[in-house]
């Protein structure tokens, strides 16, 4: 009789199996045969449904609707996908192929470029390579064999990438005749993907590095079922028409001109008065918080950048000039200047805390390969906040910081979610420093009940931090506000404050953003929003579209009353057809279209319109105009 052996279910039921069964045949046995369940987790550590089991253990099904799931699938995809692109493409080389949120990529070594056209060939054998439903099988050998195995393969990359793993055991993974290293796991086999989409090409150089090779990289992804398929894919398709870039230019907002230099922004007048109001928002709201407005000097002697850790740890990202025989480096953050501004005078505990506040414009030296419209760019402008407060002071700060966060994410409807990120490998300061902040952001999060996730290793180099990240209206996730909580640069600096004992005592910083880069962020909102900013926010906020000419003199006198109280309004007295002006008003997003015709005139009123292609009834100005208050927050 064969030993039996117990396993523990996470909904806390036990049973006895036959030792040496697979977790698909549990899975079989209890009657689950939908292809749902694609991995486990073996007391913590995750499997293959053909792992089998020696010891009673705890085990926990992996559903492929779960993120972990979704990776799985999404991963195996990937490798699909590489055993097609090298069955069509002889010779193909391959490097790297991750799942990433909502896809998966893979690089190539080939002779010619991949084009658009190709990747309708290349899921055509995909599909083959589906419905061929080869298992998915771990090899685990040494290392050194493993070298030698792609090494006769021609596979340069993965002998590249085996020469640097520290593991002297590593798995290898099989379907059909193409054959992976991968840590796994990976579906059953491959007839298990039901929905997939090659979505693009692009170039990528190995490592990430410009001094490597150019890869081509193929991007796809695959959902559970081809309806989640194809909402994902109409998804894409609206998030096209809300590129940032496509509506800036549409909208006459920004632009990047070579001219110039890449990753600089040129804003136009529809696109800087945005950025006015953003800017105008954010002093109120700051000043409302008890923030101070200062401001810091675009460089600074390279001897500060060296104390405060930056030449060490972030020199590749900064740019230097020399002025008088002095080196200088730009400011890629704000933080110097706002300490040296407390280090004027004496401070007492009475002074703490101190929030310092400013749109502080900085530089940063980012690759040309990873700039991208307002997202990404070389010169950006931040909300930044220092708060210098006393240690027993850090946790209310913090959860006011978070507070204001919250306030302002309901204002422009983002949800968002929460992740704690911990020191990273290259850093500065004490292990007692960093546990105390570390656990200072922690405390805050759990005694607000707020969700979050933790980021090891993912801390800024002198201390841990909170990131928020929003989800728009795409649910599309972007990282925005950070709290970064640093015992270490006033240490460096020595900041200090005398306490009530008349001692000099060591205060806390922290470093804050709520919108962040206002170029990110406005990128990020034109997208939200589809270009079609709520009123508040909008450029213009309305256009006077008389009917004929008979209706110009009553127009101008709307306009100019609109005018007087500070609205944004513009007026169309072309001699152009009703239907194409307000077509030219939607396509600029402009809020309310005021069309007058005789009526308007004689009962002294108007008609409004709204983008979206709703008549309002007629109405006083007097009463359009206090209908309007509600969407004018600021």
């Amino acid at each position: 009789m064969a030993e039996k052996i117990l396993i523990k279910f996470i909904d806390g039921t036990e049973q006895d199996f036959p030792k040496g069964m697979t977790l698909i045949e549990i899975i079989t046995r209890q009657g689950k045969t939908d292809q749902k369940h694609i991995a486990g987790k073996v007391n913590g550590e995750v499997r293959d449904l053909s792992f089998p089991m020696s010891e009673s253990s705890e085990v926990e099904f992996i559903s492929i609707d779960s993120e972990k799931g979704l990776d799985i699938l999404r991963h195996s995809t990937s490798h699909i996908m590489a055993q097609a692109v090298q069955e069509i493409f002889k010779g193909a080389k391959i490097a790297i192929g991750p799942a990433i949120e909502n896809g998966f990529y893979y690089d190539f070594d080939y002779t010619r470029p991949f084009t658009i056209e190709d990747l309708e060939t290349i899921e055509n054998k995909m599909q083959e390579i589906i419905d061929r439903d080869y298992p998915f099988v771990r090899d685990e050998r040494d290392r050194e064999t493993a070298i030698k195995f792609f090494q006769d393969r021609y596979e340069d990359y993965k002998v590249d990438i085996l020469r640097e793993l520290p593991e002297e055991k590593v798995s290898l993974y099989r379907d059909g005749d193409f054959v992976d290293l991968c840590r796994g796991p990976h579906l059953p086999s491959t007839g298990w993907v039901k929905a997939f989409k090659l979505t693009g090409v692009a170039g990528a150089y190995w490592r990430g590095d410009e001094r490597n090779p150019m890869l081509q990289r193929i991007y796809g992804t695959a959902f559970p079922t081809p309806q989640r398929l194809e909402e994902h894919l109409n998804r894409l398709e609206e998030a096209k028409k809300r590129d940032h870039r496509k509506l800036g230019k549409e909208l006459d907002l920004f632009s990047i001109q070579e001219e110039a230099g890449s990753g600089l922004i040129i804003y136009h007048p529809h696109g800087a008065l945005v950025r006015t109001l953003l800017e105008d928002f954010e002093k109120r709201e700051h000043l409302k918080r008890g923030y101070q407005i200062v401001k810091g000097p675009q460089i600074l002697k390279l001897d500060l950048w060296r104390k405060s850790g930056h030449w060490d740890h972030y020199r590749e990202n900064m740019y230097f000039t020399e002025v008088d025989n002095q080196q200088y480096g730009l400011k890629p953050m704000n933080c110097l200047a706002h300490m040296m501004i407390y280090k004027t005078k004496i401070r007492s505990y009475r002074d703490l805390p101190i929030r310092y506040f400013e749109l502080g414009t900085v530089h940063r030296h980012e690759k040309t390969g990873v700039l991208h419209g307002l997202l990404r760019v070389r010169e950006f402008t931040q909300d930044d906040a220092h708060i210098i407060c006393a240690p027993d002071q850090l946790k209310n700060e913090i959860k006011g910081i978070i507070d204001f966060v919250r306030d302002v994410m309901r204002i422009f409807n983002f949800s968002y979610e929460i992740e704690l990120s911990t020191r990273p490998q290259k850093s500065i300061g004490s292990d007692e420093d960093w546990e105390n902040a570390t656990q200072a952001l922690m405390d805050v999060l759990k005694e607000t009940a707020i969700p979050f996730s933790i980021d090891e290793g993912a801390g800024a180099f002198y201390g841990p931090k909170i990131d928020v990240k929003l989800r728009d209206s795409l649910g599309r996730a972007w990282q925005c506000s950070t709290i970064q909580c640093d015992f270490t640069l006033p240490e460096r600096f020595d900041l200090t404050y005398v306490g009530s004992d008349g001692e000099r005592h060591r205060p806390v910083m922290i470093h804050r953003v709520i919108l962040g880069a206002l170029e990110r962020f406005l990128g990020v909102l034109i997208e939200h929003y589809g270009g079609a900013f709520p009123l508040w926010l909008a450029p213009v906020q309305m256009v006077v579209l008389p009917i004929t000419e008979r209706q110009h003199a009553y127009g101008e006198e709307i306009y100019h009353v609109i005018k007087e109280k500070d609205l944004r309004v513009e007026k169309d007295f072309r001699n152009e057809k009703l239907g194409f002006r307000i077509r030219e008003a939607q396509l600029k997003k402009i809020p309310y279209m005021l069309v007058i015709g005789d009526r308007e005139v004689e009962n002294r009123g108007v008609s409004p319109r709204t983008r979206e292609g709703n008549d309002l009834k007629f109405m006083s100005l007097e009463d359009f105009l206090k209908n309007l208050k509600p969407e004018m927050i600021f």
